[in-house]
């Protein structure tokens, strides 16, 4: 059954899917220009998001910092921007998501000048982590509020152009963290490499103010406080078991308790949902297939393309010795057949719907990555240009589909937690597979490298010693002792490079399996035509489109 032909037309949708209405004031609420500040918004977080770490290094030496509190810098934005993005984009539909990305924007600017202030003044490892858990929280208001706004703004028929447009900046700005992060750090200081929020923050604050309409409030009469609660607890013990497995141990304690922590708080979660009048995120969105499959989709494009970076920048930087701006354009090939296939492929899923590409792309990413698997200790870094080319190209169909499908399937008053759901989705796919092929490759050095190590006729080494050749190992780095004979020397860099090619090839085999089960699902679960909006709304989804006051609840 739909509801939608029984909600009330407030002036910006009439129905699920229509488009704003109301008559444009000069450029405020013009389609290209709110583009534009979503764009700028979301491109602080995607050069964020790898420029930090080209800058990590630098801090550790600057602040003489443990490698613990280096880690928590990385950890402590990811871990906030995961936890609150399904939340911030639920209060975006309540309060108006214009008032929520403007406030991000200011708070990811400020919080990033203190960030660098915090190491040039303060010289305080603690403040930087402090404030890089703000920055999170406010990456959290710009990520899903910027495609509520496309959602909002954009007509059905543009709708996937204006998320393939979304699609090029999210990849152009990843790609010009590394590029743009060594050049900072190598001609100024890794402070500038977060200053550089500042002007880009202040431009995109000047055209937010200027451009962005407000969306309507949903009839807000109260927040699910413990479904956010349970919600947060899930994501929480669910990223930080795969943060801390890696080192722990997969089949420890702590993590099996991590693990088991989540599965209950997600339970109870599904149990409150179920009943609550006015739930945080309605588990009636998962009826529509395509959203389903979208979600799922999203998070084996990150799986492969988290993983793909994760390991060919050890390969480039730790293997063959390039310099962080260097591996940061050997990597153009992948990030600038993104760019240029976003668009192209928001049209072609415009013209014939969204399974043919998305199946199709997700065969060409199995394909890449199998191509990647074959590289071998004496591979040229030029062999990787195809395998990149090829890798983007089918990618973009699959992000511009499947955020199209998740955001375009939700009815528009839940624009906001549609649009967190796909946010989420893409940290937390990147973070399984950074752990999940980091995991693989543990296992393949260490079953290869003991007898590796002995054949070469090395000095013979302690449980200890063997442990941290092991964990050099996994990251392409020879550990080569000061004094050793240039015979030796070359011994060990041949074993431990020969260790970490050979687990590099067994990651992206996995990871070329997990897109092929992508390419299934998108084949048996998508539309033929259309893709998004092919649905009916969900049932029970009951229509709250009229503004009402807010209350926070726990019935």
């Amino acid at each position: 059954m739909s509801h939608a032909a029984d909600e009330p037309v407030t002036g910006t949708h009439a129905g699920k899917h229509a488009p704003t209405t109301t008559k444009r004031q000069g450029l405020r609420g013009h389609p290209g220009l709110t583009l534009l500040a979503a764009a700028l918004g979301v491109m602080m977080v995607g050069i964020d998001g790898t420029i930090v770490a080209v800058a990590n290094p630098a801090i550790q030496a600057h602040l003489h910092a443990s490698l613990a509190g280096i880690q928590w810098v990385s950890n402590g934005y990811l871990l906030a921007l995961a936890v609150t993005l399904i939340t911030i984009g639920k209060i975006g539909d309540r309060v108006g998501h214009r008032k929520v990305f403007i406030t991000g924007i200011i708070g990811f600017a400020a919080s990033s000048a203190a960030i660098g202030l915090s190491g040039s003044i303060a010289g305080s490892i603690s403040l930087i982590i402090a404030f890089r858990i703000a920055q999170g929280v406010f990456g959290a208001m710009l990520q899903p509020t910027a495609l509520a706004l496309i959602r909002e703004t954009f007509p059905i028929e543009k709708l996937n152009a204006a998320i393939g447009i979304w699609g090029a900046v999210v990849a152009a700005s990843s790609a010009a963290g590394p590029i743009v992060g060594g050049l900072l750090v190598q001609h100024l200081n890794w402070e500038s490499c977060f200053y550089v929020n500042v002007p880009v923050g202040i431009i995109a604050l000047v055209v937010g103010l200027l451009v962005i309409r407000e969306t309507p409030r949903s009839a807000a009469t109260s927040f699910d406080i413990p479904g956010i609660g349970l919600l947060s607890s899930f994501l929480f013990l669910l990223v930080w078991a795969l943060i801390k497995a890696p080192d722990a141990g997969w089949g420890s304690g702590q993590t099996i308790g991590y693990f088991a922590g989540a599965v209950a708080a997600l339970v109870l979660f599904i149990v409150r949902e179920a009943k609550a009048k006015q739930p945080l995120l309605p588990l009636t969105l998962f009826r529509s297939k395509q959203l389903s499959a979208g979600t799922v989709l999203v998070l084996t494009l990150m799986f492969a393309m988290f993983g793909a970076m994760f390991f060919m920048t050890f390969f480039m930087e730790n293997v063959h010795g390039l310099d962080p701006v260097g591996a940061g354009v050997r990597l153009l090939p992948l990030m600038g057949m993104m760019v240029v296939g976003a668009p192209l492929s928001g049209a072609v899923i415009t013209r014939i719907g969204s399974r043919i590409p998305m199946t199709v792309g997700m065969v060409l990413a199995a394909a890449a990555l199998f191509g990647l698997s074959r590289m071998s200790l004496t591979s040229s870094l030029n062999d990787t240009i195809l395998w990149f080319a090829l890798l983007g190209l089918g990618l973009s169909p699959v992000m511009v589909g499947a955020t199209e499908v998740i955001v375009g399937n939700a009815p528009l008053r839940l624009a906001g937690v549609a649009s967190g759901l796909q946010s989420t989705a893409m940290q937390v796919g990147g973070t399984i597979g950074t752990a999940v092929l980091g995991a693989i490759m543990s296992a393949k050095v260490s079953g290869l490298l003991p007898a590796a190590w002995t054949a070469a006729h090395l000095p013979a080494l302690n449980a200890a010693g063997l442990a941290s050749v092991k964990s050099a190992t996994t990251v392409g780095v020879a550990p080569v002792p000061a004094g050793s004979s240039p015979q030796v020397a070359a011994a060990i860099t041949n074993v431990t490079h020969s260790a970490f090619v050979s687990g590099m090839s067994a990651a992206f085999l996995v990871a070329a399996c997990v897109a092929l089960a992508g390419a299934v699902v998108a084949a048996l679960f998508l539309g033929r035509k259309g893709g998004p909006h092919s649905d009916s709304e969900p049932d029970g989804l009951q229509s709250d489109s009229q503004p009402g006051p807010v209350e926070l609840t726990t019935a």
